[in-house]
């Protein structure tokens, strides 16, 4: 049983670089092939924004920020609440930055935990 998923990647970039991209919804199904399109309610990135985001098979999903420290901390709790997603970053030097994605549900156990592929992903799209 499994309702908790940690992954870990480093990242060749420095750590504004990996922040500022990944949270940015229209860069999303750059690195997570599942998700077709993102889209945010706000033009600014802050506490209480919603994201929306649409997978390949039609399903709808919608995401409150929760928790918004600038290079550091990025969470996002489903609506209704039942999930969270952390990304929490951490500069290893200039040029380096240790990604962390974190998530985690209130009870049961995760559908679809999310894959290491899409961490590699990442990597490779900002390393590019």
């Amino acid at each position: 049983l499994m309702n908790t998923n940690k992954l870990t990647i480093r990242i060749n970039k420095p750590v504004s670089e990996v922040f500022d991209f990944t949270i940015n919804p229209q860069n999303t199904p750059r690195w997570i092939d599942f998700i077709v399109e993102e889209t945010t309610d706000s033009q600014e990135i802050k506490l209480g924004t919603r994201y929306t985001n649409r997978d390949n098979e039609g399903k709808v999903n919608l995401y409150e920020l929760t928790h918004f420290d600038t290079n550091k901390v990025f969470e996002l709790k489903s609506i209704p609440l039942f999930y969270t997603v952390k990304y929490t970053y951490t500069a290893i030097s200039d040029t380096e930055t240790e990604l962390e994605y974190f998530e985690y549900v209130e009870s049961g156990e995760l559908s679809s935990p999310f894959p290491m592929s899409a961490m590699q992903k990442l990597k490779e799209v900002l390393e590019k």
